[in-house]
């Protein structure tokens, strides 16, 4: 059995609680082989931030539309419940 790069170990027990398990020694020894990197994916490549072009598919079906309701839960003004002060 070969033993594994540095580089693999000390990914193993930074991501893994229990370094000498199964699941961790899975995870070096594919650092080491290269077939994962041992950050992974940090970020979204264009930043990731909605934006309004994005949220139009949103606003496609609304009441005045025929539609049956507003995207994300959002409920016209006139059809909120109101809530009674005693």
């Amino acid at each position: 059995m070969a033993k594994l790069c540095a580089k693999g170990k000390a990914a193993a027990k930074r991501k893994f609680d229990v370094y000498p398990s199964a699941y961790a020694n899975m995870y070096a020894s594919a650092v080491c082989s290269g077939k994962i990197k041992p950050g992974g994916r940090k970020k979204k490549a264009n930043g990731g931030i909605a934006n309004s072009i994005s949220q139009d598919r949103k606003r496609v079906s609304s009441y005045e539309q025929g539609g049956i309701a507003k995207g994300c839960g959002a409920v016209m003004e006139k059809k909120r419940k109101k809530t009674k002060k005693y």
